[in-house]
């Protein structure tokens, strides 16, 4: 069953789940405590729609826009400075921000856009893993992006080992990544001189905007600064100014570290494209196939492998990270959170559906434009996530002494501006062909959509200056404030407690006498699962059926002779239907049941009871940690 509940926290299952005051960490243990969000975010900045944009641009242009690259990284040190000081100063991610801030009907237009952001980010996953899988083993394109599905799994089991581990598994995938490209640019030993040149700014033809508008949307990308503000609330902080500012220089440090090692593999990628295709006067290779066939040629027959190996990694990784940000987004802009594996499934869905019908009706020649495309699809989101996050994170209001500086905030805006004026640019460029034609109706849909764009711009740019008064949240938080005096204090009748016949048992008892009073009626049920009680149910008469009558038996007893009053119940088959049946049978107005911490594979193999019970029930539910 789908689990539909209500949240205000950022990634509640892991909020504030790391303690940096535990211990009173000092010195280089503080920082390490701190040191992980960042490197979540840098996998964004290194996917597979990067590896496309940067062979495009290295292979057509040579080392001509390295300096694009290194812009889009100062861009993105600075905007994703100011998601963490968001998430870090009023605990809110960007999402949850704008729910307060804005409109519904707003918030609405931001989440659809921020959604699709998410699915064009993941069809570059799936398109890259799969290419990866290809180039390593030969399998058919299709069926590798049908493969990707299967990485919902992997999901599911990185979020129930914990943050911490989640962190580590994902670094080491961004090691890979970073390892092989070293290893391919000492192969190719590029002429260091002209790669410097290349960071010199210069005037782009519209086939370079567009390479280079590309390559900034597969860098600064929407999703990650709505996933940086709720990482950084993992960390467990202490409130105070001081802790709050050590926090902020932490996660710094955190991000310079992750965002330079993102940048040293694009300019990696790019730089390898430009010295073994550029320089050869192969500047048709920009595709991610044609780079790893024509690879053994230069380098060696171990690059390809290399290559592929490393393409693999950055997929996976980043695949972790965009479904998290998924996660972030509904949560905060509907205040609804969905079971993590179905959420994954809808995201990979979306991204698998139009990546096969491109590969079955136009063939797997056109993969890489639709990896191009992906990336421009995500720099045309930007504005609508960096303008709200920049108004937030300058509020004296909300982030008091924290709110950022003059010199900080005019920089934010200029990015701003450079990347709405870039993307309008491009559209203009791209356009144009349209509006040459003799079709009516395509001319209608483009004059639209363009109009609507810039009305959504114009109107979150203007928003806080006719908006300065406070409106009420879009969607409350929290129930308006009301009286707590009075309290019904609830007298339970019939306490059901839900037995595995183990040592667990003495502490479910304890707890539900707890909760009893003199006149409580306790109900013990067990649920035989041998599997003969399975195949017969009630009719079982197997040695387990017989052994659980006893000890139910003895259960029983004891209670009564305690002076309480009692009675025992076998139920079989299916554990949380069986306990849900009798529960509701007896009429319990209160069920006690015990919850084994299963996590990962265990969880899959003997399933998730308490979850299920609880859903099912519409009585209090106290659930024990054994």
């Amino acid at each position: 069953m789908t689990n539909f509940t209500h949240t205000d926290t950022s990634l509640s299952e892991v909020h504030q789940s790391i303690d940096t005051t535990a211990g009173k960490k000092t010195g280089f243990r503080k920082i390490l405590s701190f040191l992980g969000p960042a490197y979540l975010i840098s996998v964004g900045y290194m996917d597979p729609g990067n590896w496309a944009t940067d062979l495009a641009g290295g292979s057509k242009f040579g080392y001509a826009l390295i300096w694009v690259l290194l812009m889009s990284n100062l861009m993105a040190l600075l905007l994703q400075g100011l998601s963490a000081r968001l998430g870090i100063v009023r605990g809110r991610d960007l999402a949850q921000a704008n729910r307060e801030a804005y409109p519904r009907s707003v918030n609405f237009i931001l989440y659809i856009l921020a959604e699709i952001a998410i699915a064009a980010c993941d069809l570059a996953e799936v398109l890259g893993m799969a290419i990866g899988i290809q180039l390593l083993t030969g399998l058919p394109l299709v069926w590798g992006v049908s493969i990707t599905v299967l990485d919902t799994f992997l999901l599911l089991f990185l979020q129930r080992l914990g943050m911490r581990k989640m962190e580590a598994f994902i670094i080491t995938l961004v090691a890979v990544v970073a390892i092989s490209f070293l290893i391919e640019i000492i192969f190719a030993k590029p002429d260091l001189a002209e790669v410097a040149m290349g960071f010199m700014p210069h005037a782009l033809s519209d086939e370079a905007l567009y390479i280079g508008i590309g390559i900034i949307g597969a860098t600064v990308m929407p999703h990650n600064l709505y996933l940086h503000s709720a990482l950084v609330q993992t960390r467990k902080i202490d409130r105070t100014d001081a802790g709050i500012k050590q926090a902020l220089k932490f996660n710094r440090i955190d991000t310079t570290i992750a965002l330079n090692l993102a940048f040293f593999v694009n300019a990696a990628i790019l730089v390898l494209a430009a010295t073994v295709f550029f320089k050869t006067g192969n500047s048709h290779v920009a595709e991610i196939k044609e780079a790893h066939r024509l690879l053994p040629g230069f380098l060696g027959n171990l690059a390809p492998k290399i290559f592929a190996i490393a393409l693999i990694a950055a997929g996976q990784s980043s695949t972790i990270t965009g479904t998290l940000a998924g996660q972030i987004i509904m949560e905060g802009y509907l205040s609804l959170r969905v079971n993590p594996w179905v959420r994954r499934l809808i995201t990979r869905l979306l991204a698998i559906i139009p990546a096969l019908i491109v590969i079955i009706i136009y063939g797997e020649k056109d993969v890489d434009a639709l990896l191009i495309f992906s990336q421009v699809i995500l720099s045309i989101q930007l504005g609508f996530a960096i303008i709200p996050l920049i108004h937030f994170v300058s509020d004296r209001k909300t982030m008091g002494t924290f709110s950022i500086n003059t010199i900080t905030k005019i920089t934010a805006w200029v990015i701003a501006f450079v990347l709405v004026f870039l993307n309008v640019k491009m559209i203009i460029n791209e356009a144009s062909g349209v509006f040459l034609a003799d079709a009516f109706i395509p001319k209608i849909i483009l004059s639209v959509a363009g109009l609507l764009f810039v009305a959504l711009l114009v109107y979150i740019i203007l928003f806080p200056l006719f908006g300065k008064k406070k409106k009420a949240a879009s969607i409350q938080m929290h129930a308006a404030i009301s009286s707590i005096n009075n309290l019904v204090i609830p007298k339970f009748n019939k306490i059901a407690i839900a037995l595995d016949f183990s040592e667990n048992d003495k502490k479910l008892l304890a707890f539900a006498l707890g909760q009893g009073n003199p006149s409580t009626h306790y109900i013990l049920v067990h649920i035989v699962e041998s599997a003969s009680a399975k195949l017969l149910g009630q009719e079982s008469d197997d040695y387990e059926t017989r052994k659980d009558k006893e000890r139910m038996d003895f259960y029983v007893d004891y209670l009564q002779k305690l002076g309480h009053t009692a009675e025992g119940y076998l139920g079989f088959r299916n554990r949380a239907k069986e306990i849900v049946r009798l529960v509701k049978e007896l009429q319990a107005d209160m069920l006690v049941v015990g919850a084994h911490g299963h996590t990962g594979l265990k969880d899959l193999i003997y399933g998730e009871t308490v979850n299920s019970v609880r859903h099912e029930l519409k009585i209090p539910v106290l659930v024990v940690n054994v």
